[in-house]
């Protein structure tokens, strides 16, 4: 079992510049892909970032891209999320996730391990 703590969400102005961490602990050699995710409210889970072990693999949603980065400090066991150009619609619960793929996979399912989740509140 792999356990996912996420931090460094909050309330923050359109423009401004957030970033979360998402700590893995328990069997971490099995988180070979992590990532993030966002829950808005009335909305479906979406895909925001994804990186593979040794960071040599990423992918990034396209409503994200050029204003969010992943990037991952494997000695650690973590992961983060530099959110820039923040907007009210990025306003979402952020949630961590890890899978044993090697694959920085879009869809939910292919995680099997997910954090609590971070609010990130962006205000006009």
């Amino acid at each position: 079992q792999v356990q996912l703590t996420e931090s460094g969400g909050g309330l923050v102005q359109a423009g401004d510049s957030l970033r979360l961490a998402c700590t893995a602990s328990g069997r971490t050699f099995t988180s070979n892909t992590m990532g993030w995710f966002r829950t808005a409210p009335g909305r479906d889970r979406e895909f925001v970032a994804a990186i593979t072990k040794n960071g040599g693999n990423s992918n990034t949603a396209d409503s994200v891209k050029g204003r969010f980065a992943i990037s991952r400090d494997t000695a650690r066991n973590t992961i983060y999320l530099q959110m820039n150009t923040l907007k009210p619609e990025d306003t979402a619960v952020y949630y961590c996730a890890s899978s044993a793929s090697q694959i920085p996979a879009a869809r939910p399912s292919y995680y099997t391990n997910w954090g609590q989740g971070t609010q990130v509140t962006v205000s006009s």
